[in-house]
């Protein structure tokens, strides 16, 4: 069973074509870093002319280690469908106008002995914040599977179990979709953003809420994780859909961060 794409032609160009030249675009505008290939990255979920240069700037960074990175755990939160726990899918890949991404079915049922980990198909069908970012990890890593996990109602300790069994060593990347405040005027976003950013910094992610960011569940677990194994996270890009392709009075905040280790 493919999971076919859902958002292709509204978040970003179902033409491949199109769709390459303007990852690429965004991939060439972030400037390299020639830094450690980040272990952990978090980055936005919205409409490519929104957040896409935002979400560039962490996934430029993987390009040393397109040979290396061969697993991608990627969770989102929950959009569309309510529920508890984290959802998995029965999928074999997930499908974009770039091709297939195979999903690592045995990392799959090894999530699913945890209690909170189920097979929820609608979870994932229309889903969009795992979908925008498959054409950025196709277009930086060579070779790669994923295991899509989407996010309801979860605790950070739930989160953080789940991302510490398949953390995992240099093959495995964990990737974190999440937008940041949403609807505010562009002024009073980038403060509220910056005070979220300090807070995603300094791991204190017991403060977050969801007028912080929509994914602040799997981004909570993330905080957790890395401050129970030690690690640090820093902001590479913050801006707002005021910056790139909205106007300024009613916007959505974008940041990326990065975890080495």
């Amino acid at each position: 069973m493919n999971r076919q794409p859902a958002v292709a032609g509204t978040f970003y160009p179902a033409d491949p074509l199109q769709l390459q030249q303007l990852i690429n675009r965004m991939l060439e505008m972030a400037e390299p870093d020639s830094k450690p290939v980040p272990k952990a990255i978090i980055v936005p979920h919205a409409g490519l002319i929104y957040s896409g240069e935002i979400a560039a700037t962490a996934y430029a960074r993987l390009k040393p280690a397109s040979k290396t990175i061969h697993r991608v755990v990627l969770m989102g939160p929950s959009h569309r469908v309510a529920f508890y726990g984290l959802a998995v899918s029965n999928a074999d890949a997930f499908i974009t106008p770039l091709g297939k991404v195979p999903v690592e079915v045995e990392a799959v049922n090894k999530l699913v002995r945890l209690p909170f980990v189920e097979y929820i198909e609608q979870a994932h069908r229309d889903e969009h914040c795992l979908e925008v970012q498959l054409p950025f990890l196709q277009t930086v890593l060579d070779d790669f599977s994923i295991v899509p996990i989407v996010a309801g109602e979860a605790s950070s300790e739930q989160i953080s179990t789940a991302l510490e069994m398949l953390w995992g060593g240099p093959e495995t990347l964990i990737a974190i979709s999440s937008d940041l405040s949403h609807y505010h005027d562009y002024l009073t976003a980038k403060q509220k953003d910056l005070e979220t950013s300090k807070l995603i910094e300094a791991l204190q992610y017991e403060a977050l809420d969801y007028d912080s960011a929509c994914g602040r569940v799997p981004v909570s677990g993330l905080l957790a994780l890395a401050r129970k194994k030690s690690l640090q996270i820093k902001t590479i890009d913050l801006r707002n859909s005021g910056d790139t392709a909205g106007d300024k009075n009613r916007v959505v905040g974008y940041g990326a961060y990065i975890i080495e280790q």
